[in-house]
């Protein structure tokens, strides 16, 4: 799969962000500018763990000699990080390649201005070459949005280790000054904060989309700390707490779903970005306080099974964006503009997880049944594609091939599928693009020093 992906983004798409598989061409999107190559270096780390070495070395010739960030243009700082950062960071932890490094840190420093705002809190949209932020037009009154800041702590402290420049892990930590001098409704993180005044935007809380992905960080900047990082193990488990309390319900047929919050009113839907936590929820149990590593596993696991539900319950085997719990229905997307599939990888990451820790085969067997889906109705001559309605049999294809395809999707699959040596959790966190990072001993920096 990975091999057709790759083969049909080179043939046609070489050096453009993304794939158009169907009218075979490149694909670009407004998150990234000017920078091109997102799909070759979302992919390089999948490439150089599948032992594809062919298509790695192009890869990385290709980064060496075009990769240029000096564009007079608008980027996502949330998508530049998790895509470029990441996966330029993982490429040098993996391969020892300098040029990945320098990359890398180039990149960092080119985003640091998005952090001159009155708070410290960035900017969502950033010119790289005037360095002049904004945020996005349409979030509650000039907000900052929690997942798009709350996702930028791991690349930051690699990059701080990296570089020397202490710089990156100071604005990151700021982040989380900011958030814990404010109160918190109900415990619960608003999706929305205000860079400038400090103060939440309207009281909407997601695990979905807008926040998701902040949680996950809060654990793993712990994990990736060797657990030193106290203040975001404290921070993750409070907030799972609030989770547990406010957000997480059961459906009279039994499936526990993930609600959203807004201002105190439930809306009982999960969007397939959502289901990203069951994993998130495996990988905390470890650390959870007084006894409740069981619970968490199982928490994962019932999670896990809703998402898979809402697999099952389409045509095509496919997840819809969002799935709702309300009028009689039950993990099944009732409006149009939900029932799309792009490639997203959140459900395969939670199987690999629950795969990881609990070797339930039946999580490998729901991974196969979604590759025999992906087979089915995404595969197209050249490459793979989105669908724009997983309840319809005859489909009807978006002509995008996502560059978190090769990035995540085929990289938690082919996991779901390998030994637990392979990227074992107790050396390598993954990032939300699914970019592997080192844990970090308090020892690592001396011998960074040393090697100076």
């Amino acid at each position: 799969m990975m091999k057709h992906a790759w083969d049909n983004y080179k043939r046609y798409a070489w050096g453009l962000n993304e794939l158009k598989p169907i009218s075979k061409q490149g694909h670009s999107s407004n998150l990234f500018g000017n920078i091109q190559g997102a799909t070759i270096v979302d992919a390089l780390d999948t490439l150089y763990i599948m032992e594809m070495k062919e298509e790695f070395k192009e890869a990385k010739e290709w980064v060496e000699k075009n990769l240029d960030f000096n564009v007079n243009a608008e980027i996502s700082v949330f998508e530049v990080n998790i895509r470029f950062v990441g996966g330029l960071l993982s490429a040098y932890y993996l391969s020892g390649e300098e040029i990945f490094r320098k990359k890398a840190v180039e990149l960092g420093e080119k985003l640091l201005p998005a952090f001159n705002t009155p708070t410290g809190i960035p900017w969502a949209l950033l010119n790289i070459k005037s360095g002049i932020g904004r945020n996005w037009p349409w979030a509650s009154g000039g907000s900052s949005i929690l997942a798009e800041f709350g996702t930028l702590h791991l690349e930051f402290i690699h990059l701080s280790h990296l570089s020397g420049n202490l710089l990156f892990a100071e604005k990151v930590m700021n982040i989380r000054k900011v958030l814990n001098r404010l109160d918190k409704p109900e415990g619960l993180y608003p999706n929305y904060l205000n860079p400038s005044s400090g103060q939440w935007g309207q009281h909407h809380v997601s695990i979905g989309g807008l926040g998701d992905s902040f949680y996950e960080y809060l654990l793993k900047a712990w994990l990736m700390s060797g657990k030193t990082d106290e203040e975001g193990r404290k921070m993750y488990y409070d907030a799972v707490q609030a989770i547990e309390t406010h957000l997480i319900r059961k459906s009279s047929g039994g499936l526990t779903y993930i609600a959203e919050w807004k201002g105190g009113l439930l809306e009982h839907k999960m969007g397939h970005l959502t289901c990203f936590a069951g994993g998130m929820f495996a990988l905390g149990a470890d650390g959870a306080p007084n006894d409740k590593t069981g619970h968490h596993i199982e928490l994962g696991a019932e999670i896990a099974r809703t998402c898979h539900e809402s697999y099952d319950r389409t045509s095509m085997k496919l997840g819809p964006e969002a799935f709702r719990f309300d009028g009689g229905v039950e993990a099944i997307a009732t409006r149009q503009n939900e029932k799309y599939y792009i490639l997203r990888p959140e459900v395969i990451e939670t199987y690999m997880y629950m795969w990881r820790l609990t070797h339930d085969p039946k999580y490998r067997q729901w991974g196969w049944e979604a590759v025999e889906a992906l087979e089915k109705y995404c595969r197209v001559d050249g490459g793979y594609s989105g669908i724009r309605d997983v309840y319809n049999n005859h489909q009807s294809h978006d002509d995008v091939q996502q560059s978190f395809f090769l990035s995540e999707t085929l990289k938690y699959l082919y996991l779901l599928f390998s030994e637990d040596d392979l990227l074992p959790f107790e050396h390598w966190v993954f990032n939300t693009e699914a970019h592997p990072l080192p844990v970090l001993h308090k020892d690592d920096g001396n011998k960074e020093e040393n090697q100076k």
